[in-house]
């Protein structure tokens, strides 16, 4: 197993020991603040390169968000036949290129760094301090002297009595879920359009991940490398904020999110405000006229003059 992960933790160590030599003229080589910096580093340019998934995630939650009322059909008129009902759902999905799980590949794409950072972390909190990748033994021994508020970043709430270490493990894993349970919430709240919550798939999913996520991220992040905890709060915090500008820039059609737009839009242009059950309304004349004001009476064409008598 390690000869397979050897290559990514190469890669890792590699750009840790990278943004460290970058940090530590200004906070010193073995400065907690140093190593913290190159996790965050390291979740940046993660995060970055992982851009193109996050945009097929959205693209795949809006066909979804499009299917429901296909797979509601499905549901119903296949609610005897639990086997027939799966398969007509996926022949759905196959046809128009979408997945349900979709959601989840973000994480999915972070869990090997994430198993190799833990483990290069891991290495350097042994006694005495294992290299792996391109750290050296002297890194290493550096990294594990480096202390963050008086905890070092290798180690973990359950193999250290210090009190500094419980402290600093316990607000960053409270950070961490509380981070979770947030982004989650505003996808919900604002990102997902209204819903039939009976019987609703995608609806239920979402729940799941709403109270499951945090809870299982307090209950591991006890086992966790300080170091790891700063990597899995990083890339929550910016997992919601690139949602929230998401969210709020290029909202799904129909959540709330896109109602509130609309209605700042119209706003701004003077005319009447949609949401994506209203249809576009042609402005009459004299529309955008203050209420109160009278109307200017238009001018008749002028005719051609009477021929005068004789």
């Amino acid at each position: 197993m390690s000869s397979i992960l050897k290559p990514l933790y190469i890669a890792v160590s590699w750009v840790i020991v990278s943004i460290h030599k970058l940090v530590s003229p200004m906070f010193g080589a073995d400065s907690g603040l140093s190593w913290a910096l190159s996790i965050i580093g390291l979740v940046i340019l993660i995060r970055i390169l992982l851009i193109p998934l996050f945009v097929k995630q959205i693209k795949s939650q809006r066909a979804l968000t499009a299917l429901q009322p296909h797979l509601k059909e499905i549901q119903k008129k296949h609610k005897d036949d639990r086997q027939k009902q799966s398969e007509e759902m996926m022949k759905l999905y196959k046809e128009h290129k979408t997945n349900p799980l979709a959601s989840c590949f973000p994480i999915l794409a972070q869990a090997p760094i994430f198993f190799a950072l833990f483990t290069v972390l891991n290495g350097i909190g042994k006694k005495p301090p294992v290299a792996h990748g391109v750290l050296t033994q002297a890194d290493v021994i550096n990294a594990a002297h480096a202390t963050i508020f008086g905890a070092p970043i290798s180690a973990t709430f359950l193999n250290s009595t210090s009190g500094a270490v419980k402290l600093v493990t316990v607000l960053l894993i409270v950070f961490m879920s509380a981070t979770t349970f947030t982004t989650q919430r505003q996808l919900m709240v604002k990102g997902m359009p209204k819903m039939d919550s009976s019987n609703n798939m995608m609806l239920q999913q979402q729940k799941i991940m709403l109270y499951a996520f945090p809870v299982i991220f307090a209950i591991s992040g006890v086992n966790f490398p300080i170091g790891v905890l700063i990597y899995w709060s990083t890339t929550n915090l910016w997992t919601w904020g690139q949602q929230f500008y998401v969210i709020k820039r290029n909202p799904t059609p129909g959540s709330p999110a896109f109602i509130e737009l609309q209605a700042k839009k119209a706003r701004k242009l003077g005319g009447p405000i949609l949401d994506s059950t209203t249809p576009e309304i042609t402005a009459e004349p004299g529309a955008g006229e203050t209420k109160g004001q009278r109307q200017q009476p238009k001018k008749k064409p002028q005719g051609k003059s009477k021929k005068k008598s004789k």
